[in-house]
């Protein structure tokens, strides 16, 4: 399996990440809508913030993450809280990791800028859903440019064209600082779900909270999207 960058992070990221109340994650679950009774895929699911609000919610949920670290943590929590969590310890690009049609629906909060080779998950996840099944995903805004002491979706020194795995370098992205972002232009997402049956159902593009970069110009720049994407024809 491939080396997981977030294994040497896992610590800081449980510390700092741990809630669900951001704009973006509420966009992602605002779309996701009702869960109670569904067989639903976490992505990249982490420690299993993410995961944990979807059971509490009602759903049958099995998180997958490629850190063997995260996955520990996620899986010691599942032993105090008990809601009923499947974990995977595997690498979601991995042919056949899942099998076919197991899920309703699939969801990755942030994640997506993680996962290397996209197309190889978007193979896995499409597989995994039944047709009308639905994945619901949240990211930083490919067309963000960055603002004060916040890194962008690309380097400052690049351009939005420019496709990639890079390291922020602002002082405010302490995570991207660590383990780094794939981007990609939103037409590479777009067209990487389009190729595996998955259509846009939904878009959303939350705003900040209004401390989150100063008041220098987080209102006037798209910082977070949110959609939900719709199996409607096999691959």
């Amino acid at each position: 399996m491939t080396p997981a960058r977030y294994d040497a992070v896992a610590d800081f990221y449980v510390s700092g990440f741990d809630s669900t109340g951001d704009p973006a994650t509420q966009g992602l679950l605002d779309l996701l809508g009702p869960v109670a009774g569904l067989r639903v895929l976490d992505v990249a699911c982490g420690h299993g913030r993410i995961t944990r609000e979807l059971a509490r919610r009602g759903a049958q949920v099995t998180g997958i993450d490629i850190s063997g670290n995260l996955i520990g943590k996620a899986r010691k929590t599942e032993q105090d809280e008990r809601l009923g969590i499947r974990y995977l310890h595997a690498d979601i690009a991995q042919p056949g990791v899942l099998g076919p049609g197991g899920f309703d629906a699939a969801v990755c909060n942030f994640g997506l800028s993680d996962i290397d080779d996209l197309d190889a998950a978007i193979t896995e996840i499409s597989a995994a859903l039944p047709h009308h099944g639905h994945f619901t995903w949240s990211i930083l805004h490919p067309c963000f440019a960055g603002g004060k002491d916040i890194s962008g979706s690309w380097p400052a020194s690049g351009s939005y064209y420019d496709e990639g795995h890079w390291l922020a370098q602002e002082r405010k992205s302490s995570l991207r600082r660590q383990v780094g972002a794939n981007h990609r232009m939103l037409s590479t997402y777009l067209g990487t779900l389009r190729r595996h049956g998955l259509w846009l159902d939904h878009l959303a593009e939350p705003r900040p909270e209004p401390d989150w970069d100063q008041a220098h110009d987080a209102d006037r720049k798209p910082v977070f999207l949110a959609a939900r994407f719709v199996k409607l024809a096999p691959p």
